[in-house]
């Protein structure tokens, strides 16, 4: 009888510790996302990171996207709270606390996505990382979209025609163009920009070509102004639950961040890229009117002029956050202009 009770528990404690195996060798990292299936964040960026950190812990780490989990803004607490495990956002959506992500929005870059998000990330690791912005995260890829552009229900002839005009402003660095332009600052997560315009709630909204595929921008903002390098770019955030990464083995965290930061990073703005380069077939293909404005044309002098000393009020702006901003500016730029030359 004794012995017979000790290879039943033996038994049970060998099924249990099996079955612990099996769970941790199919730890599901849960990402909440605000876009369409369709957008190339979740058909492109998750997808590759996803099987990246799935060969990195040799198949015990696999993640998981869900849809519908709220505003855009609130990802990072959801995240901070354990709601998932993993997502990202635009730092626009939460003005005050991310400040110095707007070192990449500033207009004038002149650069693509992926070049952006490489300077964006290594500027961050050098000068910002002290400043806690991303307190509660861990922090997995800093990335841009591409140029921000005018994209409208109605063609315009200056960029004095946006005066007064409902436009939808996603944050960040975009806030302040509107400013300088007198628009009516429309705001709300991109999600709802279709139906806005729709809608005839807003005239017009500045994003990345792309949108004119993903957002279906092609049906409703049937004149685009395409300034060259664009008036801004946007700065996103990828980030994980502390929590999550700790219930990790040390050597899966190891792995998991392993293919992220900057090779991450990376992947994401080439992604954007990408999708901007199918959004400008498509709007032309729709037969949607893009002017696309030469670097001497009267607009992209206009904004030119317009953008004066956005850089510096930034610097001054970011005061408060301890930090070099200027030399983070300055060397942002060189990082960024010199990539892939």
């Amino acid at each position: 009888m004794i012995r017979r009770n000790f290879l039943k528990t033996a038994a049970a404690v060998g099924l249990g510790l099996t079955l612990s195996t099996s769970v941790m060798a199919e730890t599901v990292m849960r990402v909440a996302s605000w876009l369409p299936p369709t957008h190339p964040q979740n058909a492109v960026v998750w997808p590759t990171w996803g099987k990246w950190v799935e060969e990195a812990t040799e198949g015990r780490v696999k993640i998981k996207i869900e849809y519908g989990m709220g505003h855009p803004k609130t990802m990072f607490e959801l995240v901070e709270d354990g709601v998932v495990d993993a997502s990202f956002s635009y730092h626009g959506y939460v003005p005050g606390r991310f400040k110095l992500t707007q070192v990449v929005e500033q207009p004038g870059l002149g650069v693509s996505a992926e070049a952006a998000s490489i300077a964006h990330w290594r500027v961050n690791e050098k000068y910002f990382t002290k400043a806690n912005e991303h307190d509660g995260l861990v922090l997995a890829a800093l990335f841009t979209h591409g140029p921000g552009q005018i994209h409208m229900a109605k063609p315009i002839d200056s960029l004095s025609d946006l005066k007064g005009k409902k436009i939808r402003i996603g944050g960040g660095v975009q806030g302040e163009i509107g400013k300088r332009l007198g628009v009516t600052a429309v705001g709300a997560p991109a999600p709802k920009v279709y139906e806005m315009m729709q809608q005839g709630v807003i005239d017009g909204v500045f994003i990345p070509m792309g949108e004119q595929k993903t957002l279906r921008l092609k049906e409703v903002a049937r004149n685009v102004v395409a300034l060259p390098g664009g008036m801004y770019l946007g700065s996103f955030s990828m980030f994980l639950s502390p929590d999550f990464m700790d219930s990790l083995s040390e050597k899966d965290r190891k792995a998991v961040m392993s293919v992220s930061g900057e090779k991450l990073s990376a992947l994401a703005g080439r992604a954007w890229d990408a999708g901007d380069a199918e959004g400008y077939v498509a709007a032309k293909e729709a037969g949607v009117n893009l002017n696309e404005v030469a670097a001497d044309g009267a607009m992209a002098k206009e904004f030119k002029s317009l953008a004066k000393g956005m850089d510096d009020a930034w610097v001054s702006h970011v005061t408060d956050r301890g930090v070099d901003a200027k030399a983070a500016l300055t060397e942002l730029r060189s990082i960024a202009r010199s990539y892939g030359k």
